[in-house]
């Protein structure tokens, strides 16, 4: 089911937000090295029970390689830009505060995440179906 070659994202599907931010992954993903899937999916939260994470609790992002690693809050969102490349991989360069602060910093965005962006019902096309994971 899995690729082992592409980059996993797992994102609180019921989030306007992060839906914004998946989206916005898509249209700048020009090498087709993403795949995505929501936590409260049957992907997702198996992927959660596997590393023994909570299962019911939404309010960060994992990047995910198989056989390789997985990452969580801003040193997710860090290396999503680097993978992106272009002038996103300089963004994702400028990681110079300690994983501490970038996580507090995007632990705030989290608990106001539900403000930041309004429920919008996201269509992706035929193409960017075939890179969300049930």
């Amino acid at each position: 089911m899995t690729e082992p070659t592409k980059y996993y994202v797992f994102y609180d599907g019921d989030c306007g937000f992060c839906n914004h931010w998946v989206q916005w992954i898509l249209k700048n993903d020009h090498k087709d090295q993403f795949r995505f899937a929501a936590l409260q999916g049957e992907f997702g939260q198996s992927f959660l029970r596997d590393r023994q994470l909570k299962t019911d609790h939404f309010d960060t992002i994992y990047l995910w390689k198989p056989q390789k690693f997985y990452l969580t809050k801003a040193a997710a969102v860090t290396r999503i830009a680097k993978i992106l490349g272009g002038r996103f991989y300089l963004l994702g360069s400028l990681n110079i505060f300690p994983g501490f602060v970038g996580d507090f910093f995007y632990s705030q965005v989290a608990k106001r995440r539900m403000k930041l962006a309004s429920q919008k019902c996201f269509l992706p096309t035929e193409s960017e179906k075939k890179k969300f994971i049930p």
